[in-house]
């Protein structure tokens, strides 16, 4: 993750917190697979079914809603059927609103903390945590790190101490950079298991045996 001071009220200093470190991992034979799925080769085959399109996590949208929209246009494709929840604090530095259907939160628009999301507010970020979202590979919160690799290939997992130690994990055939995977491993600070850092930045290809997938970021 980048060493990156985070700008209250700046949507553009969120996204360059959150999503940038993705370019500066290195990971060996990592370029990504051009073509998405028909690249994946048979490790693709281990993965559930392809969701729905309403469940679908692509390299733009999670279910309906699209980076890239404004807040009110996802109202108004959701109609009466979604629910609307200000989370204020959400984590440092952003807040969000909670996308819920029949009482259960889809996902989340996550944006700077100490503003207020308005109808004509562009979505730059949005997070799900609910593991009926997968991409169209079947990948999605609550898989373990090891499904993900047979059919993602290796993981790198990282943090930064200066971007308040968030951890992530990026894999060699991802077939975008717009997603952004979470880990957790339960009873560990880090999923990962990391060696000596360099400038505050740690990385590492080895991680907890429980470590999963927590949470799945698109971001513009």
């Amino acid at each position: 993750m980048l060493n990156v001071k985070v700008l209250s009220g700046s949507m553009i200093a969120v996204l360059l917190a959150i999503g940038s470190y993705l370019t500066l991992i290195s990971v060996p034979g990592s370029a990504v697979a051009p073509g998405g799925a028909n690249k994946l080769g048979e490790a693709a085959k281990t993965a559930q079914k392809t969701p729905a399109a309403s469940l679908t996590i692509s390299d733009r949208t999670i279910g309906a809603a699209k980076v890239g929209m404004t807040f009110g246009q996802l109202k108004k494709a959701l109609g009466s059927t979604a629910q609307f929840k200000v989370e204020s604090p959400f984590m440092v530095d952003f807040d969000s609103v909670a996308v819920s259907r029949s009482g259960k939160v889809q996902y989340r628009i996550i944006y700077a903390a100490g503003t207020k999301l308005k109808d004509t507010d562009v979505i730059e970020l949005l997070m799900t945590d609910n593991p009926n979202y997968k991409t169209v590979q079947g990948v999605g919160p609550g898989m373990t790190l090891k499904q993900a690799e047979a059919i993602y290939g290796q993981a790198t997992l990282s943090y930064n101490v200066d971007n308040e130690m968030r951890e992530g994990v990026v894999f060699a055939k991802q077939p975008t950079r717009n997603i952004m995977f979470v880990p957790k491993a339960e009873g560990k600070q880090f999923a990962g298991v990391y060696g000596a850092g360099e400038g505050g930045f740690y990385q590492t290809n080895k991680y907890q045996t429980n470590a999963v997938i927590r949470s799945v970021m698109v971001r513009n």
